[in-house]
C-alpha cells in the first residue's frame, strides 16, 4: 500500500474547508454557491475515503477543519466522518440544521465539536424563505442543552433584513447566540459586499492575474481547488487529498478568470480569531509586475 504523506497546513493558511457535497435540501435564491456558472454534477467520495484523506491533515490548535457544503449533513456518511476524524483535528460545522437532532445527540459526543473560540463550532444558517424560526430555535436549544457549541447566523439580505434582525431579538430572549453575516451577491442591479479587489466579481471582463490562497478548499470528490470560484464552477483542481503525494504549495498560480471571482474569495472579512481585515486570496496584477521591473 502506498504511504499517504501528511498534509501540513502552513502558518499562512487561515481556513480548512471540506465541502462534503454541494447539494442542499434548501433552495435559497441568493445562495453564494450559485453566484457564477453552476457546477456540474460532481462525484462524491465515501465517508471512509474522506476520513482517509482528512486524517492526513496536520493542523494546529485554533485552526479547525470546517465541514460544509451545500449541506454537509446530507452526505450519507456524515456522522461516520465526524466520529472518525482523528481527535487532534478540531472540527467546525456549517449547516442548516435540517437533520435529526435526536440522532445527532445520540451518536456524536459534544466535546468532539467544541473548542476555545469566540464563536460557536456548529454554525447554523437561518433562511426565512426556506424555514420557520421557532422550530429551528427549538432544535438549537435541544443541542445547546446537550452541551453542543452552537449558534445561528442570518444573512442580511436586503429583502430580509428586518426579519433577520427580529429573529436575532427572538433568539436572544431564548439565550441563543444569533449573529449576522453580510450579504454577498447580486440583488436587483446592485452587487453587495465589501471587496478588496475592485471589479473582481462584477462579471464584466476577464483578466490574467497571479493568485495565492490562504485556504485549503476540498470538494466533494476530495479534489483541492485554488478558490471557491473554481470549486463552485467545476474548474480543474490543483490536487486531491487521496493522492498519496499531494502537498500544499504556497505559490501564486496563474488565473485567467479574474473578473469572475466568487465573493467568498475576495471579501474583506474576519479571520478565525474574529479579527476584521482578512481576505482569502492575494492577487498580483501584470501592471504590478511591470512597475517592479521598471
Amino acid at each position: 500500500m502506498t504511504e499517504m504523506k501528511p498534509i501540513v497546513i502552513p502558518e499562512s493558511h487561515n481556513y480548512v474547508a471540506a465541502f462534503l457535497t454541494l447539494g442542499c435540501n434548501l433552495k435559497c435564491s441568493y445562495c453564494i454557491n450559485h453566484f457564477g456558472i453552476p457546477a456540474s454534477a460532481q462525484k462524491h467520495i465515501t465517508g471512509e475515503e474522506w476520513v482517509k484523506g482528512l486524517n492526513r491533515i496536520v493542523t494546529r490548535k485554533g485552526l479547525p477543519l470546517t465541514l460544509q457544503g451545500g449541506e454537509p449533513s446530507i452526505h450519507k456518511d456524515f456522522i461516520y466522518i465526524l466520529n472518525n476524524i482523528k481527535p487532534e483535528i478540531e472540527i467546525d460545522i456549517l449547516t442548516n440544521l435540517q437533520f435529526d437532532a435526536d440522532e445527532f445527540i445520540a451518536k456524536v459526543h459534544p466535546d468532539r465539536i467544541k473548542r476555545d473560540a469566540p464563536y460557536a463550532s456548529i454554525r447554523v444558517s437561518y433562511h426565512p424563505t426556506e424555514m420557520e424560526l421557532k422550530p429551528l430555535a427549538e432544535k438549537v436549544l435541544k443541542l445547546q442543552n446537550a452541551n453542543f457549541s452552537i449558534g445561528i447566523w442570518g444573512v442580511l439580505h436586503p429583502s430580509q433584513e428586518d426579519e433577520i434582525r427580529a429573529a436575532q431579538e427572538y433568539c436572544a430572549g431564548l439565550g441563543i447566540d444569533f449573529r449576522f453575516k453580510e450579504f454577498l451577491g447580486e440583488y436587483g442591479d446592485e452587487l453587495f459586499g465589501s471587496f478588496l479587489y475592485e471589479g473582481a466579481c462584477d462579471k464584466e471582463f476577464k483578466k490574467d492575474v497571479m493568485c495565492k490562497t490562504t485556504e485549503l478548499i476540498m470538494g466533494p470528490d476530495g479534489s483541492v481547488y485554488r478558490c471557491h470560484s473554481d470549486l463552485y464552477e467545476s474548474r480543474p483542481p490543483v490536487g486531491n487529498i487521496l493522492d498519496p503525494d499531494y502537498q500544499i504549495e504556497e505559490i501564486f498560480r496563474p488565473c485567467d478568470e479574474y473578473g469572475h471571482c466568487n465573493p467568498c474569495d475576495i471579501k474583506v472579512k474576519t479571520n478565525r480569531f474574529q479579527q476584521f481585515g482578512h481576505t482569502s486570496v492575494e492577487i498580483k496584477f501584470p501592471e504590478d509586475e511591470e512597475d517592479q521591473a521598471s
